[in-house]
């Protein structure tokens, strides 16, 4: 029987000491008994899956977790999402992740407009496409508040973006798009705030003191998206268990096959436990199982501490613990625990900081018998510099 490995990423979980867990940082006050386990009986680690002056975005960090170096890959996040989509891309178009945000007194408050519902704003960017009702521009709906905008016939490769997840109670002003062509992108979203300010949906979620949607927001834009498959570079074949459509993009584009979980939101109230069963059963069939959590990150960018730490006790308890157990009963089996980058909470922001990992399996020995966490792993030897270079280790067997 071939090996069976797992990837399970508790995206943006890594983070600094709280004050709030006496000088813990949300990893290490977590109650991960599981993590905890694979860290002491396997051997747990550092690496930089961040390349040295790129943006410590999620597409940048999952390509590197996955084994792809960025440097040489990287044409952009909203590509990639185009992909999980099946948007087809034209030669010459650009494409833009379209967040639905929340803007107040001129500052960025809320990436995500209170976590606005997918029917609202699938609603909302449909009939803001409509409203634009250029042939050249072309809105397509996606999860929640994260959709993407196609345009066509310009060349915006001399365009500054920035992701409003980063810049939270930042100025508006100093974050719009800079460069050339960029006057079409602050048009389009002078446009939506004058379309979503006395929209219907807006009064009902005002009403229900829900963050209204006070504009789009363009950034993360690319062209076409090409990685060569998984099964060429490794020899495996895999799936993919998330419910973002970064990650969905990322598995497709290295040709993993895709696993919905009903329940599946990409935030604080997924549906863990489908997830653990789902990948338990993946293994059955697959040799390359990759779980991907958004909630951790989530929570980073709201600033809760305590919705964070009960984020990663839930992916311990209904994830890793019950497809830690699976796994073992195959005679051959790897497991790999590790967060894409941090996401401190009181940065509320990604950062391009080493991140820890923990892996157990055959032929894995470790000699730092310590619960999982950033403290630990940063004492440990084992370092890799070059965070595509991990899951060459990962699979060697």
């Amino acid at each position: 029987m071939n090996p069976k490995y797992v990837l399970i990423v508790p995206d943006g979980a890594a983070d600094d000491p709280q004050d709030i867990f006496g000088g813990k940082t949300v990893l290490e006050a977590a109650d991960t008994p599981n993590i905890d386990k694979i860290a002491m009986e396997g051997r747990q680690g550092i690496v930089q899956t961040v390349p040295k002056g790129m943006q410590p975005g999620s597409d940048v960090a999952m390509m590197s977790v996955l084994g792809y170096d960025p440097q040489k890959n990287y044409t952009g996040r909203a590509p990639i999402e185009a992909v999980a989509q099946d948007i087809p891309l034209e030669t010459g178009d650009w494409v833009f992740r379209c967040n639905l945000v929340t803007t107040a007194d001129g500052l960025m408050a809320d990436h995500s407009a209170g976590h606005i519902s997918t029917k609202e704003g699938t609603e909302l960017i449909q009939e803001f496409g409509r409203l634009v009702n250029n042939p050249k521009i072309r809105f397509y709906p996606g999860l929640s508040y994260r959709h993407l905008c196609v345009i066509g016939g310009m060349d915006f490769s001399k365009v500054e973006t920035y992701p409003p997840h980063d810049f939270i109670g930042e100025k508006v002003s100093k974050i719009l798009p800079k460069g050339k062509q960029a006057d079409l992108l602050k048009e389009l979203i002078a446009q939506s705030v004058q379309f979503f300010e006395n929209h219907p949906i807006n009064r009902v979620r005002k009403d229900l003191k829900e963050n209204p949607v006070t504009s789009i927001w363009l950034w993360g834009q690319g062209q076409r998206a090409y990685l060569e498959k998984f099964s060429k570079v490794y020899g495996k074949a895999g799936v993919a268990i998330t419910a973002v459509d970064l990650v969905r993009g990322l598995a497709k584009l290295i040709g993993f096959d895709l696993i919905r979980v009903e329940g599946a939101t990409g935030y604080l109230d997924t549906n863990y436990a489908g997830k653990g069963q789902a990948a338990i059963e993946a293994l059955k069939k697959y040799d390359f199982v990759l779980v991907h959590i958004e909630a951790p990150d989530e929570a980073g960018h709201n600033g809760s501490p305590h919705q964070k730490k009960k984020a990663i006790e839930m992916i311990d308890k209904h994830i890793v613990g019950p497809v830690y157990e699976a796994i073992r009963q195959y005679e051959t089996w790897r497991i790999l625990v590790m967060p894409d980058h941090p996401t401190p909470v009181e940065q509320r922001c990604h950062c391009n900081q080493p991140v820890p990992f923990a892996m157990a399996g055959t032929s894995v020995t470790g000699v730092l018998h310590k619960p999982f966490g950033e403290t630990n792993s940063f004492a440990s030897s084992f370092r890799i510099e070059k965070g595509a270079d991990l899951m060459e280790y990962f699979l060697k067997i």
